[in-house]
């Protein structure tokens, strides 16, 4: 393909509360098996991308645990391959990201030493699958100097955590609002973009010299009048995960046979770092009803309506409900769980009660499983 690939995922949403503390939001566990960033990085091996770059920051051991392998996303290869890229103290610079915009600065290197003449940005907390061939090549049709993916939203959801846009009959962004306090449309960046790598290179730097760090404010608002920037409609499943909601919706929706279908069934695939566990183990009186369970669990209770991950022990007469349980979690006999997301790693009490009354309920317990 003749486009290199840059993953932003070094951002933290706050909106994650309890989730984010312990990893990045592109290293949150997906779907019972994956990562957000899987879906990402499954894009560009299945667009024939052959350089990827990930600029990872908050939180990254788990994320950078991730990717210590490029060989689960065919990234392992003699030319090209998957990059990943920490802020790093320099002569001339010694600050974290500041920005979108800044990171690619901080790693402007990367461009300058590339061949290709695209560059395809991408976010890691995205769950979706396209082909970026089909927006690169809408891209030259419309003689664009960017392209922004769009997706238009149910129009009874929130959508004022997105960057909304508003589009003319041809489709170019005439109006370009991050967050609105009340959005004026619900058509929404996805937060992928195709753009020429001298053109990128050109605005980074002078968005460096300005002290500007933001790719959206400074350069997408900013030259939304003078650069010709068109949209590209996103038709199929896309969702983003920065808030709890979102995020507990999203795994939510892995139980509707027709979304298992669309990411585990139908063409491309989704590919992922692959542990080796056994397969899930269902104990006399084990009860799971429309759940997902991923390898290695251990069920004796009940479970309906849940997603759990890897690793996850269920004791006796436990009754989980409508929730998420993430890696290597313990739950003791007796123990109920409703409408809540328990963090990975922990040993849930027996005989212990959790329900999200208005909402959904983060549990975090604090155990000395893995005290040193």
């Amino acid at each position: 393909m003749k486009a290199i690939g840059i993953i932003l995922a070094g951002g933290n949403s706050n909106r994650m509360q309890e989730l984010s503390q312990k990893r990045a939001v592109a290293a949150m566990p997906i779907a019972g098996s994956y990562r957000s960033i899987d879906f990402a990085l499954s894009n560009m091996t299945n667009s024939r991308v052959r350089n990827v770059a990930v600029f990872t920051q908050y939180n990254a051991r788990s994320l950078n645990e991730h990717l210590s392998s490029s060989k689960w996303w065919d990234f392992g290869r003699k030319q090209g391959g998957l990059f990943v890229f920490n802020p790093t103290i320099t002569m001339d610079n010694s600050n974290w990201y500041l920005g979108t915009a800044d990171s690619i600065y901080q790693n402007l290197q990367f461009l300058k030493e590339s061949h290709e003449p695209y560059v395809i940005i991408a976010t890691g907390d995205g769950i979706y699958k396209l082909d970026y061939n089909e927006v690169l090549e809408y891209h030259i049709q419309k003689k664009a100097d960017i392209t922004v993916v769009v997706k238009e939203m149910p129009v009874n959801e929130d959508v004022t955590r997105f960057g909304v846009v508003k589009l003319n009959e041809e489709y170019r962004i005439q109006e370009f609002e991050e967050k609105p306090l009340v959005a004026s449309s619900n058509l929404v960046s996805t937060g992928i973009y195709v753009i020429r790598r001298r053109q990128l290179i050109d605005l980074i730097e002078k968005c460096a010299l300005e002290n500007r760090h933001d790719f959206v404010q400074d350069i997408l608002i900013r030259y939304k009048n003078n650069k010709r920037i068109y949209a590209f409609k996103m038709k199929d499943y896309w969702s983003n995960i920065s808030t709890v909601e979102s995020y507990y919706k999203t795994n939510m929706d892995f139980l509707k046979s027709e979304v298992r279908d669309y990411f585990f069934h139908q063409s491309p695939e989704v590919y992922s770092k692959v542990d080796d566990n056994p397969p899930a183990k269902y104990n006399t009186g084990a009860n799971v009803r429309n759940s997902l369970i991923s390898s290695g669990c251990i069920i004796n209770g009940t479970v309906e309506n849940s997603v759990l991950f890897k690793k996850v022990f269920v004791g006796s007469n436990c009754v989980i409900k409508n929730s998420i349980i993430l890696n290597d979690v313990y739950l003791g006999d007796n123990t109920h769980i409703e409408n809540c997301i328990v963090e990975s790693r922990d040993t849930i009490r027996a005989n212990t009660y959790h329900c999200g009354e208005d909402g959904i309920k983060i549990v975090v317990e604090k155990n000395e499983r893995y005290v040193i």
